[in-house]
């Protein structure tokens, strides 16, 4: 049978380098200045280019704020494209997809005392607003009001400057399916709750909220459904808010103090003391030291004005999630309100992440530059699972039932494997081993869908009603591998060890020796039929075989074994980008977002606007050919990024895809979470120097890099000739002195004997 690999072949060629010079520019600005939260925000439901919202927040703060342009509900809260503000929105969301929760508005008004959504919005344009990652203005013109707001943790301030008016108000929002407030007009003060949400919340689940003016209300009245209620200060209904009007003269500042709390109005006005007596400009300055302090610790140098502004809008996307869902008493004792079981409990939670998109990089990058965070991050685990009775998948804020895998296995090893400590340890690995063989009552996606037939078959079959179970198999293998490596560092009993050990080896199952891909296996042990490769969904999330082959981060040397040897493995990875980017949809029944950015962006078959195949590019390192990964990952920084609203190829998800750029940025990428190694690519800035957390400093040299010297002609560790395709962690740990040669011809010579290449388990047998 001739395989299907000689039939692609015949495909498109893979196109040259441009031959030009890359522009540098000196830098003149701090790191935070070149950041532009509006990157991805020209989005829409069928299309992404980031689907990002703009976060006006402190780095992994409990809560963020963000202009609202899209109806109440729509998880597309904030478009580029649109021309009206409704209100400025405290947000919890982390994606559309998983939508908000805990959310209300403010908004300024003139003339009348308009409150409904569509009354009160006002047209804006992006000439007038000024958006930084601590800091958001804008000018309201049918209001002829600017706002401007900055945020801390759990906090904000907004100053509204207002027109010469006698009819100036603030609406507050409480948003629909439950709320409440009260005007309290001595204290200039209005508080209130919200419940609205989507999914993922005890039905004790509450935001509360004070907002604190700090000019005396001349007008006051609450509001339900879409009818003012006379008279009354308070109210409580299925959607509800309040309005506080002034008197104000030309270019009157007035200021509002908001804070929230998932535990209580007493502890939402303890979250205001975030604010103590600072004034706005303060606070400013505060935000932006903050921001300036975290991002400055990689500073690139050399690069273009394009180049230096996406690397730091990328690395601000990286610094948001997963968000502190805690709070601090009034002894200061750090308490949190559970989205599992809705008790308030002591101790560290962390939420909104989706474990199956971030396991990839954005942890490998929280334990390269932040192990102290991830300590906190693992002891919030440790408490998800005492209160819940699992570890998270896809937090948002409880457990929410979407995406596939047991990727927590992944970080709590990887955590633990590169040295992090000073948690609970042996109750997290009491969780990943629950989770192998368990999967949650009412939420599908976590634990282990199909465990039973997985750990009887070594895979999860194609007809027995489990959808995406190659994907889930591939998944579930990694992380048993995952579990493996943790279990002999904890020096488990050498039963448990050797199971996951072999079942680390169950990606094997689906292998399709006639494709050379992955393929659905039937409960008998037969390969699904018929079988298209270009199939998306089906046995695969989000991708089709193509995307998923690569799914053997613990052992591409067996994976290269399995396909005939380095040559055959090579010709694969070259088809995915000699491919035409033909799909089949008909699981879906139409075109989902990330077929259509596969479509667009002409690469072929690769499409990294979504997770799966975004480390497939370093595979190369594994089989002698390092030079077509360093061409391959500069065509996608150059081509699938900017800093612009349309600046990503497919959603950003919660920092990975951002983080795949400020690693390959650097020049290396964690292919294999547990591993102490980051594969080899090509670094795009002449110089890259990153201040790790212990003290010690990452320098990064590649004088003579440009767009055409895209090709590591030779490297240098600290001073000495460096022929591996990988960089150990410990060594990056220990602080190193690295030095590129680049060039504009690929050197053919380096990094192709085996032992220059990256980790397999193949390797350890």
């Amino acid at each position: 049978m001739i395989r299907l690999i000689f039939i692609i072949s015949i495909f498109l060629f893979i196109s040259v380098a441009p031959n030009y010079a890359q522009t540098t520019a000196v830098r003149s600005l701090d790191a935070v200045d070149y950041v532009n939260p509006l990157m991805g925000t020209q989005s829409k439901f069928s299309l992404s280019n980031g689907n990002t919202y703009p976060a006006i927040a402190l780095p992994w703060g409990m809560n963020f704020w963000t202009p609202q342009t899209a109806e109440m509900g729509n998880g597309w809260q904030y478009s580029y494209e649109a021309d009206k503000i409704r209100g400025f929105k405290q947000t919890h969301q982390p994606s559309p997809w998983m939508n908000d929760y805990g959310q209300f508005s403010l908004m300024p008004v003139t003339g009348t005392a308009d409150f409904t959504e569509e009354e009160r919005a006002s047209w804006f344009s992006h000439k007038t607003e000024i958006c930084k990652p601590y800091y958001y203005s804008v000018y309201l013109a049918d209001h002829d009001v600017t706002t401007e707001l900055t945020p801390t943790e759990r906090a904000a301030m907004f100053r509204f400057t207002f027109p010469s008016s006698d009819s100036s108000f603030v609406v507050i929002d409480a948003f629909d399916q439950g709320s409440y407030v009260k005007i309290i007009p001595g204290e200039n003060k209005v508080i209130g709750y919200t419940t609205r949400n989507s999914g993922g919340v005890p039905e004790n689940f509450r935001n509360y909220f004070v907002v604190v003016f700090d000019k005396p209300f001349e007008y006051k009245t609450v509001w339900s459904g879409d009818k003012i209620i006379k008279g009354q200060l308070e109210v409580e209904a299925g959607y509800v808010g309040a309005i506080v009007g002034f008197k104000t003269s030309k270019g009157e500042k007035v200021q509002a103090r908001v804070a929230s709390s998932f535990i209580s109005y007493d502890q939402a006005l303890l979250n205001l003391k975030e604010l103590g007596t600072k004034d706005f400009n303060t606070l400013k300055k505060e935000g932006r030291d903050i921001w300036n302090k975290e991002l400055s610790r990689i500073q690139v140098e050399g690069g273009t004005e394009e180049q230096t502004r996406t690397f730091y809008s990328t690395l601000y996307r990286t610094l948001l999630f997963p968000r502190k869902f805690y709070e601090f008493d009034a002894n200061g004792q750090m308490m949190h309100y559970s989205p599992y079981n809705g008790n308030v409990l002591p101790g560290y939670m962390f939420t909104d992440n989706g474990f199956w998109d971030t396991f990839r990089a954005v942890f490998p990058f929280f334990n390269l530059m932040y192990p102290s965070l991830n300590e906190k991050i693992q002891a919030g685990l440790v408490n998800t699972y005492l209160e819940s009775g699992f570890l998270p998948e896809w937090a948002s804020p409880g457990h929410r039932s979407v995406m596939i895998g047991n990727n927590s296995a992944t970080i709590v090893a990887d955590a633990y494997l590169k040295g992090l400590r000073g948690y609970d340890i042996e109750t997290l690995y009491e969780g990943v081993l629950h989770g192998t063989k368990n999967v949650h009552p009412d939420v599908s996606s976590t634990g282990r869908l199909g465990y039973e037939y997985y750990n009887k078959l070594g895979y999860v079959p194609y007809d027995v009603g489990i959808n995406e179970n190659a994907a889930r198999t591939l998944e579930y293998s990694f992380a048993d591998w995952c579990i493996w490596k943790l279990a002999k560092e904890l020096g488990r009993p050498k039963k448990e060890i050797e199971l996951f050990k072999k079942r680390s080896q169950n990606y094997r199952n689906l292998f399709d020796p006639e494709t050379n891909l992955m393929r659905g296996k039937n409960e008998d042990g037969t390969f699904q039929e018929p079988f298209n490769p270009l199939k998306w969904g089906d046995a695969f999330t989000e991708g089709n075989s193509w995307h998923y082959t690569w799914s053997v981060f613990h052992d591409i040397q067996g994976l290269i074994n399995l396909m005939g040897g380095k040559e055959i493995f090579v010709n694969m990875l070259d088809s995915i980008f000699k491919m035409p980017p033909l799909f089949d949809d008909s699981y879906y029944g139409f075109p989902i977002h990330e077929i259509r950015e596969m479509q667009i962006t002409n690469m072929g078959q690769y499409a990294h606007g979504n997770q799966p195949i975004q480390h497939m590019i370093y595979l190369y390192n594994y089989a002698g050919q390092p030079w077509k990964a360093q061409y391959w990952v500069r065509e996608v920084m150059d081509k699938l990024y900017t800093s612009n609203p349309d600046g990503y190829c497919g959603d950003e998800d919660n920092g990975q895809t951002s983080v795949w750029y400020v690693f390959s940025s650097m020049g290396f990428y964690p292919v294999t979470p547990g591993v102490d190694q980051y594969v080899l690519g090509s670094p795009l800035f002449p110089k890259v120097c990153v201040q790790l957390e212990n003290g010690n400093t990452i320098t990064i040299e590649a004088p003579n890099n440009t767009v055409q010297n895209r090709y590591v002609k030779q490297l240098y560790l600290n001073g000495k000739r460096y022929e591996k395709n990988w960089l150990s962690y410990s060594e990056l740990m220990d602080g190193a002195y690295l030095r590129y040669d680049m060039s504009d011809r690929p050197n053919k010579a380096r990094g192709i004997d085996s032992d220059a290449y990256p980790y397999s388990f193949w390797d350890e047998q």
